[in-house]
């Protein structure tokens, strides 16, 4: 789904639940509300899906302002700090950015889904409290400047981000601008992509009420995982859970389809055998 604006990805959720006409329905990686863009969807049996699907790379398109900071790191927050970004060059702006791509280590945002002692950090932060939070290891593979807009007191920077799963585009810009001295946070966020699925495959909320269309399982899966098709006999022992012989796939889930292209299950290699993760067929 490409997610409005606004929305929450719980809103969405209850929104597919009364158009799809089930309650098993589900997502992939939490989008917060101010952020648009693709938001996986699973419906009924592709719910088990999800959890795989949600530690992919994903891809971002960020406004991030210099110049000021805010209490959640973005737009919806209040400003709590303010210093003038005009000292800062092109140069040290790219180097700043340099040093915040590749293998980093993240602390999330104070209003984050974070737990900490149980409790969501942001409904801890809510309430005034000031947490630590670890910071966490991830991977921001792509980190380009696409335009560079000054004004006043402030600078605007359009961006595009690929990360691992797990990233806080929210932290990159706060961080940024810690590093530079002037502030920063998000003014504007869209997910351009999660794993295989990218903006042209996602639907708006008025093509779903329109038409509720999702893509089928079987296709779902063949684009995000390796594809292993399998013998008659194979697919009885799929079907009761059983493990297959490894096929060379690699470690991460392989989507197991039959001679007639009906999607079987999810498995793992370990070793020389090939684990179910989740078994789609009755």
């Amino acid at each position: 789904m490409d997610k409005p604006a606004e929305w929450t990805s719980h809103d969405v959720v209850a929104k597919m639940r009364r158009l799809a006409g089930t309650r098993r329905v589900g997502h992939a990686g939490t989008l917060d509300p101010m952020a648009t863009g693709v938001l996986v969807i699973g419906v009924d049996k592709a719910t088990r899906l999800l959890g795989h699907l949600a530690l992919t790379q994903k891809g971002y398109d960020a406004t991030i302002r210099l110049g000021q900071a805010t209490n959640t790191d973005d737009a919806e927050g209040k400003i709590v700090a303010s210093a003038p970004a005009t000292a800062v060059t092109d140069e040290a702006l790219r180097a700043g950015i340099g040093k915040l791509t590749g293998e980093i280590r993240q602390v999330p945002p104070q209003v984050s889904a974070i737990k900490v002692d149980g409790k969501r950090a942001y409904k801890r932060a809510r309430a005034g409290e000031q947490m630590e939070l670890a910071a966490r290891p991830v991977t921001v593979a792509e980190f380009t400047v696409s335009d560079i807009r000054r004004h006043g007191d402030l600078i605007d920077i359009d961006a595009s981000i690929t990360c691992s799963s797990g990233t806080y585009i929210r932290a990159l810009a706060r961080d940024l601008g810690e590093s530079l001295g002037t502030g920063g946070h998000l003014t504007a966020l869209r997910r351009t992509r999660v794993g295989p699925y990218d903006l042209t495959m996602a639907r708006t909320i008025e093509q779903l009420t329109e038409e509720c269309v999702v893509l089928p399982i079987g296709e779902a899966v063949a684009a995000a995982f390796p594809r292993r098709d399998v013998t008659d006999d194979e697919v009885r022992t799929v079907s009761h859970g059983g493990r297959l012989p490894a096929a060379g796939l690699g470690p991460g889930p392989i989507g197991v389809y039959a001679p007639d292209g009906t999607l079987l299950a999810l498995v793992e290699e370990q070793g020389e055998v090939a684990k179910p993760l989740a078994v789609f067929v009755p």
